[in-house]
């Protein structure tokens, strides 16, 4: 359902065709499949009530459970817009008319539960699957498990990164995810049009850790070529300057400030007056050679002005700064507000929320810059078990209530849920003729 009352444009059908199947927990393989979601795929996310995606939390306490806080989480509840939401045991889904499945477990996972690619391909020649192990599907570390931050080290991406003199610096927010999610979007895209022109399906393997390289290039290249790491250089650059961030006065007490050609520092010198200076950083090389003596210059200089007022000042000189901003500006952000980037929608237990729109829209006639529509949010758990099972599956009324009886398509999860599974054994249900106990799949 599209939301014209926001000024949202409906969610494009570039994908309308596709059903992707998504086995992913986190928030990688989430992304992932939520840009496809966003480009008009049907998403239908499986998870299990005793394996439920983590992302929705990591507690299984009684006050947890009974306070439904794995509804509540806002990390969730960004990473699952557009998207159908079924519980399932794994064991138990069948194949029939899948044409992409994405997952981020090991390697070995899928196997056990029945599903490699050679079983699903069985059902579905034209299937394609995009496996995100964290160290591929293959190799010496193919069974090693993983978080962001574990991949984040890995990639040697923390031993550039940091002041002189101190350790190896992570980012502290997962960055491994998101970026192997926005790689695996790019290479689910890029199997389906492989399909599409040649009718073939795909086993894909993508390497979270291989999808961070890029960012640690310039290191891996001086390594290449010196013989020697970078050196670490905190929030400079290793060539350019001024660059870093500076202190200011009002409701944003820090600014960066980024120069790179001549022309920039020039006009950043005439709007900040540090003329009487000129001597000592007239060139690039003069500038980073008295890189301390410039730092101070520029920050006894913006210390005393409002932060919003010098951006604006820079800005329309030419200079690349933005004041740093907090999280609350941000979702208040006036320039933000204007384009109609956070798009509010209402999901149980959680109330009214932001969800931050597509980075690309259309322009045009008829669109006038809107974004596309986030047209329902995040799933609840099992949320959609019975509409997807019943038109995928064409299950009917009484076998819907006898998976649901049997524990295998619960709509909420319970302690004690979580202990009967403990005990249970492989076993088969008729309406879906497959084990459906749930081995452990981290």
């Amino acid at each position: 359902m599209a939301h014209p009352d926001d000024g949202a444009n409906c969610r494009p059908d570039l994908l309308g065709d596709i059903r992707i199947v998504d086995l992913t927990m986190g928030w990688a393989g989430p992304l992932a499949t939520r840009q496809l979601a966003d480009m008009g795929a049907e998403v239908i996310k499986v998870e299990s009530c005793q394996y439920f995606d983590w992302w929705r939390g990591w507690e299984s306490t009684p006050e947890s459970i009974a306070q439904k806080l794995y509804e509540q989480s806002t990390a969730f509840n960004t990473t699952g817009r557009n998207k159908f939401g079924i519980t399932l045991d794994l064991t138990s889904r069948r194949g029939k008319d899948l044409l992409l499945v994405i997952e981020n477990y090991t390697a070995s996972v899928l196997p056990k539960l029945g599903l490699a690619y050679e079983r699903l391909r069985e059902a579905n020649p034209e299937l394609v699957l995009v496996s995100m192990p964290p160290f591929g599907a293959s190799g010496n570390w193919m069974d090693h498990r993983a978080y962001g931050s574990t991949v984040e080290q890995a990639s040697g991406l923390p031993h550039i990164n940091g002041r002189a003199g101190d350790p190896p610096t992570m980012q502290h927010v997962a960055l491994g995810d998101p970026i192997a999610g926005i790689n695996a979007a790019a290479a689910l895209v890029t199997a389906l049009r492989h399909l599409r022109r040649t009718g073939e399906g795909q086993y894909v393997d993508l390497s979270h850790v291989e999808s961070m390289f890029p960012l640690a290039a310039h290191g891996l290249v001086e390594q290449a070529i010196r013989g020697t790491p970078p050196e670490r250089c905190g929030g400079r650059h290793p060539l350019h300057a001024p660059w870093g961030a500076y202190p200011c006065i009002g409701a944003e007490p820090w600014i960066v400030i980024t120069v790179e050609t001549e022309e920039q520092w020039r006009r950043l010198s005439e709007v900040l007056g540090i003329d009487g200076d000129a001597s000592r950083f007239a060139a690039g090389p003069d500038r980073k050679k008295h890189e301390d003596a410039l730092d101070e210059a520029i920050a006894s200089r913006t210390e005393l002005q409002d932060g919003l007022a010098l951006e604006r000042r820079l800005a329309a000189a030419g200079v690349p700064a933005a004041v740093l901003r907090n999280t609350m500006d941000v979702l208040y952000d006036p320039h933000l507000e204007a384009r109609g980037y956070w798009q509010w929608r209402e999901r149980a237990f959680v109330g009214n929320q932001p969800n931050p729109s597509a980075p690309y829209r259309p322009l045009g006639e008829g669109h006038d810059n809107r974004p596309y529509a986030v047209e329902w949010p995040a799933p609840t758990l099992g949320q959609h078990n019975r509409e997807v099972l019943s038109r995928l599956l064409g299950l009917s009324e009484a076998e819907l209530d006898a998976l649901e009886a049997d524990d295998i398509t619960p709509s909420h999860h319970s302690l004690r849920r979580l202990r009967h599974w403990v005990r249970r054994r492989p076993r088969r249900h008729p309406a879906l003729g497959t084990p459906t106990c749930h081995p452990c799949a981290r």
